[in-house]
């Protein structure tokens, strides 16, 4: 078998470290970049890579040119952030603020889907979680997929159409703030089991129609994803 190796492009190396700085707060908001020329020698590259780099950061809404031709970082909230490449530098800060919104919305959600849920939307939810038993498995798997998968088909199974509602409105910002928490799990699998066996808990309860047990199993899940996130706030600062 052939095994095809691709040597990345040197603007996209420059990018993956313009991100970083900026995320790092090397490059603050409201605050110019250094020119073309000075992030080219700090690079070690021509211009011309530094110049691509610059423009995806411009399209995607991270810098911006000001008069005089230079360019400035822009601030970066959650609620407004759309494009794949801009949630790479947004603060643990607000994705926490998404957690807290989650747990007053899921917890809710659980209770009222143990109450009303039928027995095929408890047949769909059994089966995302099989699915989320292979990320204990494979641990190359991240599984934000299966994992935004339960969390919507507990939230239908809440027969709360404003719910269901409010859960496809914020579902781009959902899936990256689930999948950025996920990744922080791979490679640790006292983690990933963690993780599985809080969805499990859930699911129990949900199955069980005991709403007490699932609002508080949901609420304890993603707490701990909150206190993750936090300690991995304190490490960096």
């Amino acid at each position: 078998m052939e095994i095809k190796i691709t040597r990345r492009k040197i603007s996209e190396q420059v990018l993956d470290q313009l991100i970083a700085m900026i995320k790092d707060g090397k490059f603050p908001v409201n605050e110019p970049l250094p020119s073309e020329n000075q992030l080219a020698e700090m690079f070690g590259v021509s211009r011309a890579p530094v110049r691509e780099a610059l423009s995806v950061l411009s399209a995607s809404g991270i810098i911006e040119s000001r008069q005089g031709g230079r360019s400035y970082v822009k601030e970066m909230n959650l609620s407004d952030m759309y494009e794949p490449l801009t949630f790479e530098v947004i603060s643990i800060k607000q994705i926490l603020e998404l957690l807290e919104m989650r747990v007053i919305i899921e917890a809710n959600a659980a209770g009222l889907a143990a109450k009303r849920r039928t027995n095929e939307e408890l047949k769909h939810i059994e089966k995302t979680l099989s699915l989320l038993s292979r990320t204990v498995e494979d641990n190359h798997i991240v599984g934000d997929q299966a994992d935004v998968q339960f969390h919507k088909e507990i939230m239908k199974a809440s027969h709360n159409s404003f719910l269901i509602q409010v859960m496809e409105n914020i579902d781009d910002l959902y899936r990256k703030s689930i999948a950025y928490s996920l990744k922080k799990n791979v490679g640790i699998i006292e983690k990933r089991q963690q993780v599985y066996h809080e969805h499990k808990k859930i699911y129990e309860a949900i199955r069980d129609q005991n709403a007490d047990e699932a609002s508080n199993a949901m609420k304890e899940h993603l707490q701990n994803a909150m206190k993750k996130l936090k300690a991995l706030e304190q490490k960096n600062m």
